[in-house]
């Protein structure tokens, strides 16, 4: 079990100034007397929130400026009160609408619920949502809708200058996910065009600044009456939080294994300390399952005394009867110990949580455009982070949070904050998405952090590549604006307008709806083996995708029963959100003039079809190798057909894979079986013969 430093022993508790941020969360007076969801009352509840003394400022700012930049601790109540306050103050009278995007697709759902239960109205009226591949909005009835950046840029396709918003409100922007970068520098052109226009800007205190500077200097403009236009100098409205005091531990020794000491810090905070439900903060859906099972097991061994533990996970993928759960009351004399994501960190609001465990680690996404692998790694995360992650804990008394890092690696080697992810993320459906937007010179956009020229480059070359680009950089006609039509990524959509003309489309829109969702398997720990017995029963010898075809087939003829799944090791919900997805690429598909056709068993075009996408990430087997050694085409990188694929240890001569994951090896996941010379057939433009001689198990016969 790890130790921890205790407030008030020898070695002292760290309190930071506010440039080092603070750790401690002060309570303001009106939150000492009631946490959030002890009164029936939803008018009292929506009174106690600490925005509402600012309600009148708020309203009078974004009344007089053009930008407002709201300053707050997440539980303050800014995400689900100022879309309400903006409504009563009439700013989506007229047919007009109030944006409110989230980073995450999770909190658009949860906070949209939330609020149409406060305004007392079904949700998918007055107010809505919008996710990749689920709408849940009413055409002239919603009011407030709730959305991801992503939609909202996807929205921008079809409206440039996003007319029928009066406001929008960018929530989570010290997030700075790519989306978040993207509009906010759309946004910031577009008011220049509609000086009406209001943005409200909800950060953390480190990004407030550097986003009211970049919305800064804009010219003013004035109406066409007397009246002048909003000005145009961003103010700034700090809102304290709902915090009471938290008490930071830190571990003594570095932990060599965060996940067994997280799993051993639940345990003794839930047999030695009063009632309060615990947040624990792990990397990844694999971590969370583990640590689930590890406690399951240890709660079985609990005295009735220790009361009951209730251990549930949360990350993004998680069915919607779960997330409900989760963000539900705790049962009285129960313990919640929710086991989640960086998810918790600032997008949602869960009451309740009286103690943090925070390893220290989040998984997060970095490209190398050199090798052009785009990993999820376990890294350290910031200062930043780590103070969000404690503030958690004191929103409805006085809370603990549990560092599993020392003292010394927080003061001195911690990051002060994150790397946003535009400058480590892949930029190929960013550079789509303005190129589609009209905005031909990239690299002169006005960007919040620039990304690196080496990704940009990379970026433009993939879609060159895919005839997506022309000669001048601008978007090819029709491919270019098809495959920017599509909410996928591109070289799948690639795949998609290929598959239109080998007439197998019914069967991509299958495999790109799979591809769209995290994984249609469920993984149990301890029972690999018969997962992979399961998987078996499905496998094809063509490799994933048209296994995946299968798993859709035998699911279908079940009558999308759930208890097929569960016998075929398939996540249920998962396929669920398959059929949702495919339901909506069929629409897209046909919107876009597609004959949607079936191949029924002539397999060999679904294969070229995916060819025609992937040509790019084509490997050949190394000849004499005896560990299943690939080189690919364009790069000769050395990698491996992942553990999990179907082709593992099939080894087939030649491939084209999905995605690399870089772990102690290049691994491709979701891999199927090509022939060599359909790279010539679809990608003309990309290889050439060298020979006439008929293809070899060598690369020599190309160039690339």
């Amino acid at each position: 079990m790890a130790k921890f430093w205790k407030p008030g022993t020898e070695k002292p508790r760290l309190v930071e100034d506010e440039d080092g941020g603070v750790v401690f969360f002060y309570s303001s007076s009106s939150s000492s007397s009631s946490g959030f969801g002890y009164s029936n009352n939803i008018e009292s509840q929506r009174r106690r929130l600490p925005v509402y003394k600012l309600k009148d400022a708020i309203l009078f700012l974004v009344e007089n400026h053009a930008t407002t930049v709201v300053v707050g601790e997440t539980g303050s109540g800014k995400t689900t009160q100022i879309p309400q306050y903006l409504n009563e103050a009439g700013w989506a009278d007229g047919g007009h609408v109030i944006a409110c995007t989230q980073p995450r697709r999770l909190a658009v759902q949860s906070v949209a619920l939330r609020v149409a239960e406060e305004m007392g109205v079904r949700l998918g009226e007055e107010v809505g949502y919008v996710i990749r591949f689920e709408d849940v909005t009413t055409l002239g009835v919603t009011r407030i809708k709730f959305l991801t950046d992503g939609v909202l840029l996807r929205e921008m396709m079809d409206d440039p200058l996003l007319s029928k918003y009066s406001v929008i409100m960018i929530d989570e922007a010290h997030e700075r996910s790519i989306s978040t970068d993207i509009v906010l520098g759309l946004l910031k052109k577009i008011q220049r065009r509609r000086p009406e226009l209001r943005l409200v800007i909800s950060s953390a205190t480190i990004e407030a600044k550097s986003i009211a500077s970049f919305f800064r200097g804009s010219k003013k403009h004035r109406g066409t009456g007397d009246k002048l236009e909003p000005n145009t100098e961003p103010a700034i409205i700090s809102v304290e939080g709902r915090g009471f005091n938290v008490e930071i531990n830190y571990v003594q020794e570095p932990v060599s294994d965060y996940l067994r000491a997280a799993v051993s810090t639940v345990i003794m905070i839930h047999k030695q300390k009063t009632v309060g439900d615990i947040l624990v903060f792990l990397t990844g859906q694999d971590d969370i399952e583990a640590a689930v099972q590890l406690l399951n097991e240890e709660a079985q061994s609990f005295d009735k005394s220790t009361g009951e533990l209730l251990v549930l996970r949360l990350y993004s993928g998680l069915p919607r009867t779960e997330q409900d759960f989760v963000l539900s009351p705790t049962p009285r004399g129960k313990r919640k110990a929710i086991i989640s994501t960086n998810i918790a960190e600032t997008s949602l609001t869960l009451e309740g949580i009286v103690y943090v465990v925070d390893s220290g680690f989040s998984k997060q996404r970095f490209y190398d455009p050199m090798s052009d692998i785009e990993n999820l790694v376990v890294a350290p995360i910031s200062r930043a982070s780590a103070r969000q992650r404690a503030g958690r804990a004191g929103r409805v008394r006085p809370g603990k949070c549990y560092r599993l890092y020392t003292e010394e690696y927080y003061v001195n080697k911690m990051s002060a904050e994150g790397i946003p992810e535009m400058q480590r993320s892949t930029l190929v459906s960013c550079v789509i998405q303005l190129k589609a937007l009209g905005i031909d010179n990239i690299l002169g956009f006005d960007w919040l952090a620039s990304p690196s020229p080496e990704a940009m480059i990379r970026a433009l070359e993939v879609l060159y590549s895919l005839n997506v680009l022309d000669d001048d950089a601008k978007l090819t006609s029709p491919t270019g604006f098809q495959v920017a039509e599509i909410p996928l990524d591109p070289m799948l959509s690639k795949a998609i307008l290929a598959s239109n003309e080998l007439g197998c489309s019914e069967e991509m829109l299958t495999i790109a709806a799979v591809l769209s969702v995290q994984s249609i398997w469920i993984s149990v720990r301890g029972a690999q083996k018969q997962l992979d017995e399961a998987k078996l029963r499905f496998a094809a010898a063509e490799g994933d995708h048209v296994t995946f075809l299968n798993v859709y087939k035998g699911f279908l003829q079940s009558g999308k029963s759930s208890k097929w799944c569960q016998k075929h090791f398939v996540n249920y919900h998962a396929m669920k959100k398959v059929l949702e997805a495919r339901e909506q690429l069929n629409r897209t598909a046909q919107r876009l003039g597609m004959m949607l056709k079936s191949c029924d068993r002539d397999i060999q075009a679904v294969r070229k079809a995916i060819t025609a996408g992937f040509f790019a990430n084509a490997c050949h087997l190394e000849a004499y190798s005896h560990e299943g050694k690939y080189k690919t085409v364009r790069t000769s990188q050395d990698v491996y057909i992942h553990p999990s694929s179907v082709l593992f240890r099939v080894n087939p001569k030649w491939v084209v894979y999905h995605s690399l994951v870089s772990t102690d090896r290049r691994y491709m996941r979701n891999v199927v079986k090509i022939d060599p010379s359909w790279l010539v057939e679809v990608a003309p433009h990309f290889f050439q013969f060298l020979e006439t001689s008929k293809l070899s198990n060598s690369t020599s016969d190309f160039a690339v």
